[in-house]
């Protein structure tokens, strides 16, 4: 079974899961955010072992505030359950983008220092994905205005998270910051869009900005 396909039969169980659990909300989406958290706290301290206290507790926090972020907007923000749609949505399509604009275009690395792979054609990719999958489910949904603008940016912060896991691994010498989902790696490598993502949509819903 070649890469790709491994790649895209996981990634579709993970989407199954994760919507499965938002649309049942209540303590079956708060386990499902916990066990995430957990993951994701496990594999940084793998990561970042003999780094100091300051990397430990900078983990702790990093697997918390996303959490909460989820949680909160699921539970006590308006429309919340479109809302932590758009934020998967958002997560979910600048990966793709990204992804395969990077394949099929190729071209300038993006930052050749701390990730080979990624390409200024993927960053853009991803963003345009984003922008035009955040764009239809608000349409869908009529939600708030400003997610038309806020998808593709969010999709190049959300892209920014993946360099700075990317920095983090480099650092501690590994490819991926774990083995247990095929042809993706491990809880970091995956999430570390949606910890960008869903805490700037609470922060943005917070802030009442979207009305």
């Amino acid at each position: 079974m070649n890469d790709l396909l491994v790649r895209t039969l996981a990634g579709i169980v993970l989407i199954l899961f994760a919507l499965g659990a938002v649309l049942l909300g209540g303590n079956v989406f708060a386990v499902f955010v916990a066990l995430a958290a957990a993951m994701i706290f496990y594999e940084w301290r793998r990561l970042v072992a003999g780094w100091g206290f300051a990397w430990q507790a900078a983990g702790f926090v990093y697997a918390l505030v996303p959490a909460l972020a989820l949680l909160w907007i699921r539970d006590r923000a308006p429309q919340g359950l479109e809302l932590l749609i758009w934020v998967f949505i958002v997560t979910w399509t600048t990966d793709i983008g990204a992804y395969f604009a990077g394949r099929a275009i190729g071209g300038p690395k993006l930052a050749p220092a701390i990730s080979p792979n990624k390409t200024v054609a993927g960053l853009v990719g991803g963003m345009i994905s984003a922008g035009l999958a955040g764009y239809a489910w608000v349409e869908l949904t009529s939600m708030s205005a400003l997610l038309f603008w806020l998808a593709p940016l969010f999709a190049l912060a959300a892209q920014g998270g993946d360099l700075f896991e990317s920095g983090l691994k480099r650092k501690a010498g590994v490819k991926d910051s774990g083995t247990w989902l095929p042809g993706h790696g491990g809880a970091l490598d995956r999430l570390d869009g949606l910890v960008v993502v869903a805490t700037l949509t609470a922060l943005v819903q917070a802030a009442g900005l979207l009305r």
